[in-house]
């Protein structure tokens, strides 16, 4: 297991993850009130699509939050390692994604 390989892969993933949250600020923003401006139904549209991009943004907030606790572990000598069983997390399993904490028998529990 190449640990910088999987440091390059985590920090490549953080630069994406934290540009799309970047990116999507405009459509977490309040909808307007004035009914004047839109209808009733496009007003409700808009309502919906809000709630969408703010779920999607958490999704994303918390996926950030794995790949910082996967740096981590790398920092200290953890990443590898099952934070369940200590058990090793198998190599294919990390390249699948390298922000998963459990080997697969504790994930199944």
């Amino acid at each position: 297991m190449d640990i910088n390989t999987y440091r390059e892969k985590l920090l490549a993933l953080k630069a994406a993850t934290q540009a799309q949250i970047d990116s999507g600020q405009d459509s977490t923003k309040p909808v307007a009130l004035d009914q004047t401006m839109v209808g009733r139904v496009s007003r409700i549209d808009a309502i919906q699509q809000q709630e969408m991009a703010l779920a999607a943004e958490r999704r994303r907030h918390e996926y950030l939050g794995r790949i910082e606790a996967a740096l981590q572990r790398i920092e200290t000598d953890d990443f590898g390692y099952c934070v369940t069983c200590g058990e090793d997390i198998t190599p294919a399993r990390l390249t699948l994604d390298p922000t998963l904490p459990t080997c697969i028998t504790c994930a199944r529990k």
